[in-house]
């Protein structure tokens, strides 16, 4: 599985909220600038995580974005789930999928065990690491 921008840019933005939690929201701008991330395509991508709860807007002279969770509670694997979608190497192991006909040797595949574990792995690791994790040692 590769990540798109939009994943990686999502990770980076919620972590810059996260950095800044409890001190007020950030506009998108002021994300923008501390990441260098496009600002155009950062409001597409908080349009999904606004949608998805994982983010509130404040509006107002001193609004911007503000964590929906507190950083403990929010790990990669949700922002990656709901800017990439369900997690897995191959069409036929997506994670939470019921996907039929993916391939001609689906009944008999002989590889099919390790795309399983590659994705049991990165939903492991995606799902042990909370936005707290990133930020914690961040001055």
């Amino acid at each position: 599985m590769r990540l798109t921008t939009k994943g990686e840019y999502g990770v980076r933005a919620l972590a810059a909220l996260a950095h800044h939690y409890k001190q007020g929201p950030l506009t998108l701008k002021e994300i923008a600038q501390r990441e260098h991330l496009p600002e155009l395509y950062l409001e597409q991508i908080f349009r999904e995580l606004k949608k998805a709860g994982i983010i509130e807007s404040i509006r107002g002279p001193k609004g911007g974005y503000i964590l929906a969770k507190d950083p403990k509670e929010l790990t990669v694997g949700d922002a990656i789930r709901v800017l990439e979608g369900p997690i897995g190497p191959v069409e036929c192991v997506i994670e939470n999928s019921s996907v039929e006909g993916c391939c001609t040797k689906e009944d008999n595949c002989i590889t099919k065990f390790v795309w399983a574990k590659l994705r049991d792995s990165m939903t492991k690791v995606l799902d042990e690491i909370k936005f707290e994790d990133i930020v914690k040692d961040i001055k």
